[in-house]
């Protein structure tokens, strides 16, 4: 495996320690280890261990730099085959994810820290898989940033142990002796606080709490280890100016910056931190431990994840120097419990916090990072396209049995794929109400983001359906360059409006799916829908009530299509006339439509003798598809029914005028389509201009019948 952690600068500090220590470890693994930074202190021994370093600007907050900062990552990406891209800051991390976007390469990142610019900072979570520190940072990515929980994996630091195995068993250089420093006052002991020397890091608290200390130990040594950056060197001085109104001046010593760490940890009898806020983890109370020096640590973020107190060290809470204070001197006065603390301390690190625990958790990662695709599927609307949609989803479902597959549908038709196993979530658009306007579109874009898809499969093919696959961010984007934007896509089917009329809805469909080497198979081009059981119980109570439950020569008639689409429609008095003609031969009628067509339901019953069942408005998509299976033939105009008898096996008969059937037939066993082939016909108007309507009034009743007679005969001879 080829990995490439970036981060600003390799200088001293637990982040940049961290990396080397990985680094390290890859290498010693047989895996490929590659680190871009700005350089720093800790380049020699980075690549002394065997890691290829690069130097580039990726420590400068201008939007300038971080966009020039693309493409040559970008290249070394490429030319190197990498395999992870793991982000460890912020600006590194921006860079990073616009610089993979166009490779193989996967994109990763550690949070480190509480961020507080939410819009920099955001691009923190925007990986697949986001590791954290420690639950406390966890909790905090959920919290602030919306990553969802299950993507967040929690790995603590861990602690090389064989950096400090030439320290092991050799006596420290300044020791307590077990009778205590109370009893024996004249004996010198050092106390220190490691880090960056900042006002979150509570210095001026240790300084107030080491001047109690004093009092019972006239001899301590107190070590400030660490410096400020040389924008903070005031802080600096502040603090200097509180150690001389402390009269702590002959016990204190401002040491600087250290990369003798271990070797100064050796000669220390405590350790304190005194942050103020959360700490992502805490990786010097780890580095004590190794060497059995005893700590006492504010009560913050990931330190508690580290310290059990009274069992492997002591909290106290923030900003409290006495509490702080009184439990140095406990250490310092009683040996036996400093070296209990210190002995479970160490025990616990050797079980969870070392080295190899941490990167064999990263590698876990990495793998599982690698094996994951989050794909998107969008079909928002309508109601015939969606369920139109469900052998593509069975396509890429055989194509990546083990992705996380989504899908964007409009709220109105929702219902079509809840209980698709092909699906492992639906995510809900709603562009007329909730989602409407351009802030809510942008919301809605960011929404998906989150989601990191590696691949978007835009069925809708809109201009919106087209930005929204560009904004979610996805590695690749498929779908066609139809003159509505689909230059915002990857992948697109380049073919003329000719050749794609000659296409079925399905066949269309699957000239994307031939982008990502799925081809179309005639066989498996069939569709489905999955009514629940409490579906199928509510239309048994129905029929229950017309008398209807043990019929089994049902014809079911749907009135009409949509509202904007009244051309489609069979005329009125032709579909009353076909109910008593049926009911001529025995079959009983029932009819099916929305609640916009209940007026024409009461004309219609007004019109027949043999009074049909009328069931219009009274179920929902999955109950009408429960229905429509119950009958021996089912009738409809172009709509959406149509597609709902295809996918439930009910034999069809439906009727084209308007519109092409070659363009809109489903896949079906049984269907007969019934159109006149007619100068002016397919005209696609919702208003006929010649206003003779001839493409619907020229299929009379009788003929319909006919084939009503036809399908009975051939489903006798098939059962």
């Amino acid at each position: 495996m080829k990995i490439l952690q970036i981060l600003p600068e390799l200088n001293v500090g637990g982040v940049e320690t961290g990396t080397v220590d990985f680094s390290k470890y890859l290498v010693q693994h047989g895996h490929q280890s590659l680190v871009v930074s700005n350089g720093g202190k800790l380049v020699a021994e980075l690549e002394q261990s065997g890691t290829k370093h690069y130097t580039l600007p990726v420590h400068k907050k201008s939007l300038l730099t971080m966009i020039r900062m693309v493409a040559p990552l970008r290249k070394i990406i490429q030319e190197e085959g990498v395999n992870i891209v793991h982000a460890r800051s912020r600006v590194p991390a921006w860079i990073a994810y616009f610089a993979c976007r166009k490779t193989n390469a996967a994109f990763i990142t550690t949070c480190h820290g509480h961020y507080n610019n939410r819009f920099y900072s955001q691009v923190m979570g925007w990986s697949k898989l986001v590791i954290v520190p420690s639950t406390m940072i966890g909790r905090y990515m959920t919290e602030t940033y919306k990553v969802p929980a299950k993507n967040i994996r929690c790995v603590p630091r861990g602690v090389d142990l064989a950096k400090f195995k030439h320290l092991e068993g050799k006596a420290k250089v300044s020791k307590v002796p077990a009778s205590g420093l109370l009893d024996n006052s004249r004996k010198q002991c050092t106390i220190a606080i490691i880090g960056r020397i900042t006002p979150l890091k509570g210095h001026t608290y240790f300084i107030r709490a080491m001047a109690k200390v004093v009092q019972s130990v006239p001899l301590a040594k107190i070590w400030i280890i660490g410096d400020v950056p040389p924008k903070k060197i005031a802080y600096k001085q502040e603090l200097e100016s509180l150690v001389r109104r402390c009269g702590l001046q002959n016990h204190v010593e401002f040491l600087g910056s250290r990369q003798d760490i271990p070797e100064l940890l050796k000669q220390i009898d405590v350790l304190v931190l005194s942050s103020v806020t959360p700490e992502s983890f805490g990786r010097v109370i780890l580095e004590a431990q190794v060497l059995n020096v005893p700590v006492v640590a504010t009560k913050v973020g990931g330190v508690v994840d580290i310290i059990d107190d009274e069992q492997t060290g002591f909290l106290v809470l923030p900003k409290d120097t006495e509490a702080m204070g009184k439990a140095v001197v406990r250490l310092l006065q009683g040996r036996a419990l400093a070296d209990r603390l210190a002995k479970a301390a160490r025990q616990k690190l050797e079980a969870q916090f070392t080295l190899e625990h941490m990167a064999e958790k990263v590698m876990s990662v990495y793998e599982e990072l690698l094996k994951s695709v989050n794909i998107l599927v969008i079909k928002i609307s309508s109601v015939g396209d969606v369920i139109l949609v469900t052998p593509s989803l069975r396509a890429l479902r055989k194509k990546f049995p083990k992705a996380k597959m989504c899908c964007l549908v409009g709220k109105n038709v929702r219902r079509i794929l809840q209980g698709c196993p092909y699906v492992d979530e639906l995510i809900m658009y709603d562009p007329q109400h909730k989602d409407k306007g351009f802030f809510k579109f942008w919301q809605f874009a960011h929404r998906l983001r989150r989601y990191c898809f590696d691949k978007v499969i835009d069925f809708q093919n809109s201009r919106k359906s087209h930005w929204l696959s560009f904004l979610s961010f996805p590695k690749d984007s498929y779908g066609y360059n139809n003159g509505k934007d689909g230059f915002l896509l990857s992948h697109t089917v380049k073919k003329s409006k000719q050749e794609l009329m000659k296409l079925a809805p399905v066949q269309h469909q699957f000239q994307v799916l031939n982008l990502l080497g799925i081809s179309y198979d005639n066989k498996d081009a069939y569709l489905q829908l999955w009514p629940s059981a409490k579906d199928e119980e509510y239309v048994e109570a129905l029929l229950d009530a017309e008398w209807l439950g043990d019929n089994h020569n049902m014809v079911g008639i749907n009135m009409a299509a949509s509202p904007k689409w009244k051309t489609k429609n069979w005329p009125l008095e032709y579909i009353a006339q076909l109910c008593d003609l049926l009911a001529g031969k025995g079959m009983r009628v029932i009819i099916t439509g929305m609640d916009k067509d209940k007026p024409m339901a009461q004309h219609l019953v007004q019109r027949t003798k043999s009074k049909p069942a009328i069931f219009v408005g009274e179920t929902d998509l999955l109950q009408l598809a429960a229905l429509i299976k119950k009958c021996s033939v089912f009738i409809t105009p172009d709509s959406a029914p149509m597609h709902v008898a295809a996918a439930v096996g009910t034999p069809c008969i439906t009727f084209f005028g308007p519109t092409d059937s070659r363009r809109h037939i489903p896949p079906a066993k049984n269907l007969i389509v019934l159109e006149r082939q007619l100068t002016c016909t397919p005209c696609y108007k919702q208003r006929c201009k010649i206003l003779t309507h001839a493409c619907m009034q020229d299929i009379k009743p009788e003929e319909v019948l006919g084939a009503v007679e036809e399908i009975m005969e051939s489903e006798k001879k098939n059962y």
